[in-house]
Parts: C-alpha cells; sequence; structure tokens
C-alpha cells in the first residue's frame, strides 16, 4: 500500500490534474445538497448517485432493498476488492429550507458538508477512475449508503458489509468536512429511549397523581449528575425530551432518548450499567408509573492501529498532496468494518463547520485536493 508507487504513473498524474480544479466538484454537492434527504427517507438522493454511477459506466449499479446504491470498477487480475462508500443521508426532515449563500470563501447549506460533498468525491473519484482508466489489482465498489446519521444506527453500511466483506479486503469511509482528518479507531455508541407511562390527570382534580414528565425528568437530573472520565474519553447527552398533553394535563406519557459514547468498550459498558440502575431506581420509587427501555442505537467499536498500511497509505497520500494527516476517533461507517475485522479508515475531503445545523458551511478551496488524496489511497488500498 504505497501512494507515492502510483503518484507518478502518467494515468495517476492525468487524472491528479483533472481533480486541481474543485469547482466541478462543488457543483456535484451542491446539486446532491438540493434533494432532501432525510435517515430513511434517502430515495430521490439515492436515484440521483444512481444514475451518475450508471453515467460513468460502472458495472453493476443497482440498488438494494433498503436504498443502498452500488457500481463496481472491475479489477484487473483478481486482487481482493476495496470498498469506497459515502452516506446518503442528512439529519435534516422534509420542509428544511435547503437554500445556500455564498460568503467570502465560504458555502453556506444545511447537510452541504454533510454528507453532500462525500456522495460528490465519490462520484469524481469514479469519474476520474473511468475517465483515465486507472489500473488496480481488485474491484473497487463504490457506495452511497442509507442510514448512518441518528437512528439510521449504521443501518446502511451494516447491510454493505454484509453482502460485500467476503470479497473486501480494506474499506475506505468518506465524510465531507474536516480535510485530512483520519479516522481508524471507531468508538463505541449505545442510544437508549426511554419511555415513562403513568396514571395522569387533571392538574387540579388529579393532583398528587404521578406525572410522566415529572419522574422523566427526575431521572434526566439524575443523569444529569453522573460523572465519567476524561481517560478514556467517556460522553453521554440527552438529546430530546418528549411528552405531555396540555399545560393542564398531568402526563401519562414522555419520553428521552439518551447517547452515550466511549472510546473503550469496558468504560462504555459501566456507564450503560450506571444508567441501568438510576432507571431502576426511579422506576422502583415511583407506584404506578411504568418505566420502558428500548437500544435505539449500537454502534461497535474497533480499530486498526497507527502503523497498519492502510493507515500508513491514508497518511502518505494526504502528505503527497501537501497535507498533514489529524487522527481522531469517532463513530463514522467505518465502525461497521472495523468491529468486524476488516481495515479501515474514514477521511474528510474538505474544510467546513456548524455541521448538522442550518447555518453549515464547507471551504471548497482543498476539495480538489481532499478527493485527489482519497484517489491515491484508493489505487493503494
Amino acid at each position: 500500500m504505497d501512494p507515492q508507487r502510483w503518484r507518478h504513473t502518467p494515468a495517476i498524474q492525468a487524472a491528479l490534474r483533472s481533480l486541481d480544479n474543485y469547482h466541478p466538484i462543488l457543483e456535484t454537492a451542491i446539486a446532491i445538497q438540493q434533494i432532501p434527504a432525510p435517515t430513511f427517507d434517502e430515495g430521490r438522493r439515492g436515484a440521483y448517485v444512481q444514475q451518475r454511477m450508471a453515467q460513468l459506466g460502472l458495472c453493476d449499479v443497482s440498488t438494494d432493498e433498503i436504498g443502498n446504491v452500488y457500481g463496481r470498477r472491475p479489477g484487473q487480475n483478481g486482487g481482493k476488492a476495496v470498498l469506497v462508500s459515502a452516506h446518503l443521508d442528512t439529519v435534516f426532515p422534509h420542509g428544511t429550507d435547503l437554500s445556500l449563500r455564498h460568503e467570502g470563501d465560504r458555502v453556506y447549506g444545511p447537510g452541504l458538508g454533510d454528507n453532500s460533498t462525500g456522495l460528490a468525491g465519490l462520484l469524481h473519484l469514479a469519474q476520474a477512475c473511468q475517465a483515465h482508466n486507472l489500473p488496480h489489482a481488485g474491484d473497487v465498489w463504490f457506495v452511497a449508503n442509507v442510514g448512518e446519521e441518528g437512528l439510521g444506527d449504521l443501518r446502511g453500511i451494516r447491510a454493505t458489509i454484509d453482502r460485500l466483506q467476503p470479497l473486501l479486503g480494506a474499506a475506505i469511509a468518506i465524510e465531507g468536512c474536516d480535510f485530512a482528518t483520519l479516522h481508524h479507531q471507531a468508538i463505541g455508541v449505545r442510544r437508549y429511549k426511554v419511555e415513562v407511562r403513568a396514571p395522569g390527570g387533571h392538574s387540579w382534580g388529579d393532583f398528587g397523581n404521578p406525572s410522566a414528565i415529572h419522574v422523566l425528568s427526575l431521572l434526566a437530573a439524575r443523569i444529569a449528575q453522573l460523572e465519567v472520565p476524561a481517560t478514556p474519553r467517556t460522553t453521554f447527552n440527552i438529546g430530546m425530551i418528549n411528552g405531555g398533553t396540555s399545560v393542564n394535563t398531568i402526563a401519562q406519557q414522555a419520553s428521552l432518548l439518551l447517547d452515550m459514547r466511549s472510546v473503550e468498550l469496558a468504560s462504555l459498558n459501566q456507564l450503560i450499567g450506571q444508567v441501568d440502575a438510576l432507571i431502576n431506581e426511579v422506576s422502583r420509587a415511583h407506584r404506578g408509573v411504568r418505566v420502558h427501555v428500548t437500544t435505539v442505537g449500537d454502534r461497535p467499536a474497533g480499530a486498526i492501529p497507527r502503523d497498519h498500511p492502510l493507515v500508513r497509505a491514508a497518511t502518505e497520500s494526504f502528505r503527497a498532496v501537501g497535507a498533514r494527516v489529524n487522527y481522531q476517533q469517532g463513530s463514522t461507517d467505518a465502525n461497521i468494518p472495523l468491529s468486524r475485522g476488516l481495515p479501515a479508515v474514514c477521511i474528510g475531503l474538505t474544510d467546513g463547520g456548524n455541521a448538522h445545523r442550518s447555518d453549515e458551511f464547507i471551504q471548497p478551496a482543498n476539495l480538489g485536493r481532499g478527493v485527489q488524496a482519497l484517489l491515491l489511497l484508493t489505487m493503494a488500498a
């Protein structure tokens, strides 16, 4: 896995030059961003990507039963295949204003960086491979996958790895932002939906009856007071609370969504145990109240070391385009292959910020270099 060996071949040099101008990649990212794709409803965006893959002449272009889009570029001598993937979905619901604005060196738009730019990088990588007939031993599978965000719980990449793992030697996941950031350590994530049901009633006439909101609030406050280690880094967040009927109704139902993370499985399990104990305590303390917990997210941990050939190849690929790699831990599509023993990394293509916010932006100046590094890494892998 030596990007430098590939870098100086004439075909690779021509492909790299074709990516010097980032504007066509940005145009594709904008076209993708304008197609709504909330998690569990990525069909329209998937159809656009499938059409683009077919126009590029990739083989076996298809969509599976959950909406993942596949395209294959055949290898030359039957080596292990490489998966290159980018997720289709966005955190923004239907009805979100997707208008763009340009200010200075920034382009603003919900979902532009996460992950319209990643998908654009996937398509322009495939285009460069096709246009310059780049040589590679094994197949390259280009996949646009569903369900990376939130309660999607990585379902798209799970299905992709289920389907392709026997063929694969490595996997590369693409994120639009965080130029030259390299994830080779996947943090573990557990997500709970905690639902409380209580008798409820009228706020005056039934005062004293247990309220689902009151009980849930007490539980949330207890969770918020938990102490978790800074090393290994461990976090929790109550991201949503719902419930109740009206201001003068004692709530019969309420729920929250809780996100728990750690870079170390033992620390994550310790946090989960603390939360489970609090839930049991609160449930026992309130007669007539039922507390139900559903696991709505379970992202497994995994890692390859800094000196793994795939990590070294990614590092050298970014160095070849004049960038310095920033090594990070995170929860990305790389979690699934890493957890199953398949070497994988996740890389970022350009600079940006405010992800998951309506004022999300990218700074596309490095976008060409990001896709050049992705090309070198794909050829090396």
